[in-house]
């Protein structure tokens, strides 16, 4: 039998879960078993990312392992959300998960929010971009052949124009200085299409670019114009 941590990897979608991958299986010791990732039940998209189902489906495939959502309703009270992760949290025990991973960076609340949500349940909480500095994270990451798009910004700090562009390095030489290269306090938020974590692209285009409850979505659609849509787009349709 392994001694491997089975672990659930908390998946937003973006380029800090998709990078939390990629730094895990670089651990013998740590065997991620599946992607964690809160789904809203009404526009069956990932909860803030907005990035849709689909696209989700068709992303856990091209890293390879099995999706876990966990439906929220919306508007989603905290007490909805605590509900439905501890619900998931029971059936991670019952398969013999010890650990969960996140991608957070340095806010020391969200962490701690964490720490108490797993306490007592046998799963440990794992950080493995913990305090990593993040200019220097940001440009890792593109450097690797990370590939992400932003899909939600805030436009208390970002433009609007920012909303469906590529992460990479033009887009960290525009950020305003008062914006966290990594996005780290909500300024945005991206869905990682390529890169070192995955076996095969997951082709996107930019769709339609609305404004709601305060932030800017970029809708990211499957791009089946691309030579290898047939292959990372195959998942179920919506």
């Amino acid at each position: 039998m392994s001694n491997r941590t089975r672990t659930l990897l908390s998946w937003s979608s973006g380029k800090d879960s998709a990078w939390a991958l990629h730094l895990l299986r670089q651990h013998h010791e740590v065997e991620i078993v599946g992607l964690l990732t809160t789904v809203n039940e009404v526009y069956d998209r990932v909860a803030m990312h907005a990035v849709r189902r689909t696209l989700l489906e068709a992303q856990a495939e091209a890293v390879g392992l099995p999706l876990w959502p966990v439906p929220i309703p919306s508007p989603c009270r905290n007490a909805d959300y605590e509900a439905a992760m501890a619900h998931a949290i029971e059936k991670a025990r019952a398969e013999g998960m010890t650990a969960v991973a996140f991608g957070d960076l340095f806010l020391e609340d969200i962490r701690q929010y964490r720490e108490d949500r797993l306490a007592g349940t046998g799963l440990s909480p794992l950080f493995p971009l913990w305090e990593l500095p993040t200019e220097r994270l940001a440009r890792d990451m593109i450097a690797a052949g990370l590939r992400a798009r932003l899909t939600c910004i805030d436009p208390r700090h970002l433009p609007r124009s920012f909303a469906g562009r590529e992460f990479d390095m033009a887009f960290l030489h525009d950020l305003p200085a008062s914006v966290d290269p990594c996005g780290e306090r909500g300024e945005f938020h991206t869905f990682a299409y390529d890169g070192p974590m995955f076996h095969h692209p997951v082709p996107v285009r930019l769709g339609e670019v609305v404004e709601r409850e305060g932030f800017i979505f970029a809708d990211l659609l499957a791009d089946v114009t691309s030579p290898q849509s047939d292959t990372a787009c195959s998942s179920p349709t919506e």
